[in-house]
């Protein structure tokens, strides 16, 4: 791809297909992995990020909105494709065509998809909601009338089941087991009403990681194929090796001397002390680059030199030790020589989780990818 302000991310693949093969070595032989690639790939590229998991061992994929399986769909995936969220009963249709599998929860949404006609089978994971307070069945009323509304048409067919944890990442684990336990209740009572062939997956990345033994046919491994820690408490435990996919790189445009007394960018929130050289980054919030990062610090030529200033939609400014040349080569996220900024440094300074920083820096930003 040609870049016209040098402004770039990094997704090394080959740490995707590491952190698969890494979560596989803690996996029975009997269960599974769906790669989770929703959000395009929490920002890191749904397509390519997808056909590395499968050759790396992936099983299946999950995504959030049915336009994300499409998008699959349209690269010529074919790998079985499970989208996570509610999807209009009207979209039905589509997702039968292309053999993308439903998630449900619902009577009258069922009874609205009953009323169209299918051309092809359509897939359904049934979800249950034994504590997180999203979507999902509650109790026994609900499943039994979700049961008698699938045998109203020989064209669905029930062939999952699952469930969310709220708790899996802390280190408290009381409530993960009640709500283990209220879904294996349903999930008895469903098998004794149900002879059909069933996926049963309760395991997203934290609890994988710290219960492999207990996640049934498929886990769900979304953050950590990414090499992002679910939790901190997930990570002090040194269960699993990951390695960071995400790297955010850009160049220095330009490079100034100031005065004391001097102030930096929007609001005069930086005044220099004595002289100083800074310099000027394209990179703002209008790419993702939160104003929260105001403070954090880069890294230049291997050393750790500060955000100073408010950071504005389309630039940053830095505190150098030096005159620098432009062009120099400036690492937000990622690795220099032997420094390294990680996912999880980030997310702390602007007060919120990993999950969150590689998909809110968007598609102003392209990707580079390593490993395709």
């Amino acid at each position: 791809m040609e870049l016209h302000r040098y402004t770039w991310v990094e997704i090394d693949l080959e740490a995707i297909a590491y952190n698969i093969k890494q979560i596989k070595q803690k996996l029975p032989i009997t269960s599974k992995v769906i790669a989770v690639v929703k959000a395009d790939g929490y920002g890191h590229g749904s397509i390519p990020v997808a056909k590395k998991a499968l050759t790396a061992g992936a099983e299946a994929l999950a995504v959030a909105l049915l336009e994300e399986a499409i998008e699959l769909r349209k690269a010529q995936i074919t790998a079985p494709i499970l989208v996570l969220g509610w999807v209009p009963p009207e979209s039905a249709v589509v997702a039968a065509e292309l053999d993308i599998t439903l998630t449900f929860f619902q009577q009258d949404w069922l009874d609205q998809v009953n009323s169209y006609t299918l051309a092809k089978p359509l897939k359904l994971h049934l979800k249950v909601d034994s504590g997180m307070g999203r979507i999902g069945i509650r109790s026994e009323k609900e499943l039994y009338s979700i049961l008698y509304a699938l045998n109203k048409n020989k064209s669905i067919y029930l062939t999952g089941v699952y469930t969310h944890f709220a708790t899996a990442d802390e280190p408290e684990s009381a409530y993960f087991l009640q709500q283990k336990e209220r879904f294996e209740i349903l999930l008895s009572k469903l098998k004794q009403h149900w002879a059909g062939e069933l996926d049963i997956h309760i395991g997203n990345s934290a609890s994988a990681i710290r219960l492999p033994e207990d996640m049934y046919d498929y886990i769900r491994f979304g953050i950590a194929m990414y090499g992002l820690y679910p939790s901190k408490a997930v990570k002090d435990k040194g269960e699993i090796d990951l390695k960071q996919a995400f790297s955010l790189h850009s160049n220095l445009v330009h490079v100034k001397q100031i005065e004391s007394g001097d102030t930096v960018s929007y609001g005069c929130t930086y005044t220099a002390n004595e002289k100083e050289w800074i310099g000027t980054i394209p990179i703002g919030y209008g790419d993702g680059w939160l104003r929260k990062m105001q403070g954090f610090s880069v890294l230049i030529n291997g050393k750790r030199l500060p955000i100073v200033g408010r950071i504005c939609m389309d630039q940053t400014m830095v505190r150098l030790d030096r005159a620098y040349p432009v062009g120099t080569k400036v690492t937000f996220i990622g690795r220099q020589d032997d420094t390294f900024i990680a996912m999880d440094e980030i997310s702390e300074h602007a007060e919120t989780i990993n999950y969150e920083i590689p998909c809110v820096i968007n598609k102003r930003i392209p990707r580079i990818y390593k490993g395709l």
